[in-house]
């Protein structure tokens, strides 16, 4: 703990100027460049903002500096326009963030499947974060090859009975179509019990999309809290989402103080940025 600690500190105060001035230089002169010289993206979960409208969404994706976004139905309802959609787009276009996927949705019926597909397709995304009912898997994968749009499953810890883990999941998906996968949610997985860098590493292929976020404790009781304060060794996930070459986002899910979010998120994505930047060999 008292290594992890002392890498913490190294790092906050470049990833807390990161975020003030994108882009400033190292005192050598080097660029720090935060992902983009990554396979992986930092994007943002859209549930964050559960409990905002899109604007101020926006502008507080746009103040961390942050161009990703997992679109969620609250924002843009399933039963948009195609008018209502280019309107969308166009917002998001104006704040320089792009939507790549959709989700998470539960989808209890077939029926919501099919909806699901056809607002994936018009919103012209390639990625569905859902939870389907299991029986329904088969026809998730006859969807999946009928659109040819990927399906990610989200696991949600120990209060969900069918899919908790990144174990679990996989036991589901592993014989189906491989562009059915799994939206991986690493706080989840350690309030399961489980290591979710270990879990991670195992299950890399058939992790489309990774909800990121730290948790206090890797029991059921665990909360969410701010990237750097938890449990999950996040230095240790960056190398490895380098060792497996992830080419997915790292979508950010803040859950804690959601009225009131922006301080939270900033410190978050200003750590992952400072132990991007840390560790980055050159």
């Amino acid at each position: 703990m008292s290594s992890r600690r002392t890498f913490i500190k190294g790092a906050s105060g470049a990833a807390a100027l990161s975020l003030l001035t994108p882009g400033f230089t190292r005192a050598n002169g080097d660029n720090m460049l935060h992902e983009e010289e990554e396979s992986f993206r930092l994007g943002i979960a859209g549930y964050t903002f559960v409990k905002f409208k899109l604007d101020p969404a926006l502008e507080m994706i746009k103040k961390v500096d942050v161009h990703w976004l997992c679109i969620k139905d609250f924002h843009l309802p399933m039963k948009s326009s195609a008018e209502e959609i280019a309107a969308f787009h166009a917002k998001l276009k104006e704040s320089d963030i792009k939507g790549y996927a959709v989700g998470p949705i539960y989808m209890k019926t077939r029926e919501a499947i099919d909806q699901a597909f056809d607002y994936a397709k018009r919103v012209g995304v390639d990625l569905i974060v859902g939870i389907p009912e299991t029986g329904d898997l088969p026809y998730v994968e006859q969807k999946v090859k009928e659109y040819n749009i990927r399906y990610a499953i989200h696991n949600h810890g120990p209060g969900d009975k069918v899919y908790p883990n990144a174990v679990t999941v996989n036991g589901y998906i592993k014989d189906l179509d491989p562009r059915v996968g799994m939206c991986f949610d690493i706080g989840h997985d350690m309030r399961y019990g489980n290591d979710p860098i270990a879990d991670f590493e195992k299950y890399h292929k058939r992790i489309f999309d990774m909800h990121l976020k730290n948790v206090t404790a890797a029991t059921g009781d665990g909360k969410t809290n701010e990237l750097g304060r938890g449990v999950i060794d996040i230095p240790k996930l960056v190398k490895t989402l380098r060792k497996v070459k992830y080419s997915g986002v790292c979508a950010l899910e803040y859950e804690k103080d959601m009225s009131d979010p922006l301080a939270g998120i900033a410190e978050s994505v200003g750590y992952f940025r400072g132990v991007l930047d840390a560790t980055r060999k050159g």
